[in-house]
């Protein structure tokens, strides 16, 4: 078939996909029994609330959270004499003794204070917990008949049905979309069976109280200075038909109720001062409306975003079965739930749009869902590769407004992050290291081993460019590009020339979070020039140039970056071993299989090394694999799943999508290996991380598309899992173009390129490069 032909017969073939995508079976995740941990429970959110719900029979214990609560509050760590150290750190690393720079940096060059340690660094935390004891008279055993759990997933409500002693109960929860609360609706087949005790708490900095017959929590978190940090407010009330609710100390109790609607509102004085008369507002538009239209509205809301993409890869006969016992096979036996892939890749998308609002906080370690005070690694940003995984799939899966909280929280970094380039540096522009919080932290780590790296600030805007990159938006180009110059700013200042090459380097820094052996057998992190620094450099720089070729602004800047340009170091350097050096010294490093792979930052985000731009590279970034090795942390295998998709190795890719869907119940802090996912889809590091599935998702995406070597490619890295039969609709590629496609047997028998103006795009199409012109959308 010649390519005028497939484009022909493209239309005839989307619109019967479209009746192939009407037949689907819904999105649902679903369990035949009520969670007995929070691993197993389903997460719900509108981007400012999340609740997870157990789905108990007699206790049920339901999490809440509010994106928005955070301990700790604003400070100072900067060692404003930092930079006094600067020359002697230098000179160590240039004559060889990374050991004693590393000993100087941990003495004058970290923050002050306890750091990521300490009580005013903060953590994200839980919200509390809200119980409904049910109690059944006259029943001497609960034994529920035809228990089921779901969550559907293009309409953003879990559920919870069984029958007892005859009666069917019905649960449906739901963070809505519409008013900003969550709605808890309990209904029985038979009048008057339902009695239910609702309690609030939290396990610390909470007072409970009851107002009338509504249900409220409070308190202010600790800020680490003064003790008076964060504000926050949860206030639960219920609607019934039939039946009484009265209070009795801090629960409310329902009596011989037919239904029972539960609303739960909570907001922070994060940013409104106002926010105990917003939830009284909030609870009060919620109320007054009929719950069907407040269900309809949620939904309809919550898909705007979500059905911009639809995606079919045929079902295999494990497509029917409970999902924890569906991922209990999946990795032997993958070829009878080809269904489960395209499942986990919505399920990445349902939980970029329920943890992230426009105008709100972007998604921290744990997105928007946590069960504890003391969150794992504080529930914060690290930068160094976690938060900026959280936003990888955003733009490719058509959900590019979500990019947005992301590029705010870094906006409001600038300002502390050029006292710390002034600080430590004496540089020009801003810089953020390798952690931060709500609260603009910028400061290097309490230790040099991890917290120095110079990566997360350039990292950062690696994700804000991308935003542009997608969407073509100059309006909100012309906003972030003083995020960006100042970034390019402090690089450009900061750098020294390496006397031996000539070339422009970081220093001092780390490659995150690797140590490596010296000649004199000792070893250290702390070295100039890693790699990762000097592709983020020459992206930086780059984006830079044509942003300010774009906004017609800066010449003599863009000129400064051009010529700098000439002495960064090369995109990857190939050791004698065949691999890409991690470091601009051919180190040996102390873990080969070591969790981060920063030195293919070139290959996954950047774009910088690839098989058709450089072959040679692109090998070197293979052989590198190899040695790192399939396992991990799950963030960390889905990293290795898109740097295979970016290499175009299909099956390479889904075998370690494959690893990342091994089913878990640890929850231990773990560093090595282990990974896979909790029988709710969450990923484990473990414990939860959030970023392992939106990884995963991201890596999915660019096994069907890619379009960052100058054209946009279908199908560049199809495993042989996928290739039977597939359909998509709604992909984004660079440049704000809209892709649609069909196959079969691993070649593409119809597509569409869409935009908002007809315009010209190269696509690689069945391994034939051709220029065509996009339809309009």
């Amino acid at each position: 078939m010649n390519f005028k032909e497939l484009t022909g017969i493209a239309f005839f073939l989307l619109f019967i996909s479209k009746n192939v995508f009407s037949q689907q079976k819904p999105l649902s995740l679903w369990y035949d029994k009520p969670a007995k941990i929070w691993e197993e429970t389903l997460p719900l959110g509108n981007g400012k609330l999340g609740m997870t719900p157990d789905g108990g029979i007699t206790k049920e214990n339901i999490v809440l959270n509010h994106i928005a609560l955070w301990s700790g509050g604003k400070q100072d760590a900067n060692n404003y004499e930092a930079y006094k150290s600067l020359p002697k750190i230098r000179q160590l690393i240039l004559t060889g003794k990374n050991d004693e720079a590393q000993e100087l940096v941990n003495r004058d060059f970290v923050c002050k204070g306890q750091g990521s340690g300490g009580a005013t660094w903060g953590k994200y935390q839980t919200l509390g917990n809200l119980q409904l004891d049910y109690e059944y008279p006259g029943l001497k055993e609960v034994k529920p008949e035809a228990y089921q759990r779901t969550l559907s997933l293009n309409k953003a409500v879990a559920t919870t049905a069984f029958t007892l002693n005859g009666v069917k109960y019905k649960r449906a929860y739901y963070c809505s979309f519409d008013d900003d609360v969550a709605i808890i609706r309990i209904t029985a087949d038979q009048p008057k069976k339902l009695n239910c005790n609702i309690s609030i708490s939290r396990p610390e900095k909470a007072t409970i109280a009851i107002q009338g017959n509504e249900l409220l929590m409070f308190g202010q978190l600790d800020n680490g200075t003064d003790g008076k940090g964060m504000r926050y407010m949860s206030r639960v009330t219920t609607k019934l038909k039939d039946g009484s609710v009265t209070s009795d100390g801090n629960l409310l109790k329902i009596k011989d109720a037919t239904e029972i609607i539960i609303y739960v509102a909570a907001e922070t004085d994060f940013k409104h001062a106002d926010f105990e008369l917003r939830i009284k507002n909030e609870l009060q538009m919620a109320k007054k409306k009929a719950y069907s239209e407040e269900l309809a509205r949620h939904s309809a809301n919550f898909g705007k975003l979500f059905n911009r993409l639809k995606i079919n890869l045929g079902e295999g006969e494990a497509a029917n079965l409970p999902t924890d016992v569906r991922l209990d096979r999946f990795y032997k036996d993958y070829k009878n739930d080809v269904s489960l892939s395209a499942l986990f890749f919505q399920f990445g998308r349902y939980l970029s749009i329920s943890s992230t609002r426009v105008g709100l906080l972007p998604p921290n370690l744990q997105g928007l869902w946590a069960n504890q005070i003391n969150t794992p690694w504080n529930g914060d940003y690290h930068l160094d590769v976690n938060v900026q995984m959280n936003h990888w799939a955003i733009e490719p899966t058509n959900l590019s407004e979500l990019n947005l909280p992301l590029a705010e929280l870094v906006r409001n970094l600038t300002r502390h992050g050029a006292k710390t380039a002034r600080a430590y540096y004496n540089a020009d522009g801003w810089i953020a290291h390798v952690i931060t919080n709500v609260w603009g932290f910028t400061e290097p780590g309490e230790s040099a081993s991890w917290g120095a790296s110079n990566a997360g600030s350039g990292w950062l805007c690696s994700n804000l460019w991308d935003h542009f990159a997608y969407s073509r938006d100059l309006k909100y180009l012309r906003s972030i590009y003083p995020v960006l110059k100042g970034s390019a700013a402090f690089y450009q200042s900061a750098l020294i020339r390496e006397p031996k090459t000539g070339w422009l380097v970081t220093s001092p820094s780390v490659s995150p979070e690797n140590t490596f052996y010296l000649p004199n057998g000792k070893t250290a992190s702390i070295s100039m020039g890693p790699t990762i620094d000097n592709q983020i450099v020459r992206e930086l720089f780059t984006n830079v140039i044509t942003a300010a070729k774009l906004l017609k602004l800066d010449a003599a800047f863009s000129d400064s970056l051009q010529q700098k340009l000439k002495s960064i170091p090369p995109v990857g350097i190939i050791s004698n071993d065949g691999r890409i050096q991690e470091w601009l010294e051919d180190y040996k490093e102390t873990d080969p299989q070591h969790r981060h792979i920063s030195h293919l930052y070139g290959v996954y985000p950047a774009g910088l090394i690839s098989p058709t731009s450089t072959p040679a590279l692109a090998e070197a970034a293979k052989k590198t694999l190899e040695v790192r090795g399939d396992d991990g942390p799950s963030w960390s295998i889905a990293y290795k799943q898109l740097f295979w998709a970016r290499l175009q190795d299909g099956n390479r890719a889904f075998k370690l999508f494959r690893e990342i869907l091994k089913p878990t119940l640890r929850t231990d802090i773990n560093y090595g290996a282990g990974g896979g996912v909790y029988p709710n889809m969450l990923s484990a590091g473990p414990p939860f991380q959030i970023d392992g599935n939106f990884g995963a998702t991201a890596a999915i995406a660019e096994m069907l598309i890619q379009s960052h070597d100058g054209f946009i490619e279908l199908l560049p890295a199809i495993p042989d899992a996928w290739k039977a039969f597939g359909e998509i609709k709604g992909l984004k590629a660079r440049g704000n173009f809209t892709v649609d496609m069909n196959w079969k047997d691993g070649k593409i028998t119809s597509y569409k390129i869409a935009s908002a103006i007809p315009q010209k795009v190269k696509v690689k199409i069945n391994g034939k490069l051709s220029n065509i012109t996009s339809v309009k959308l």
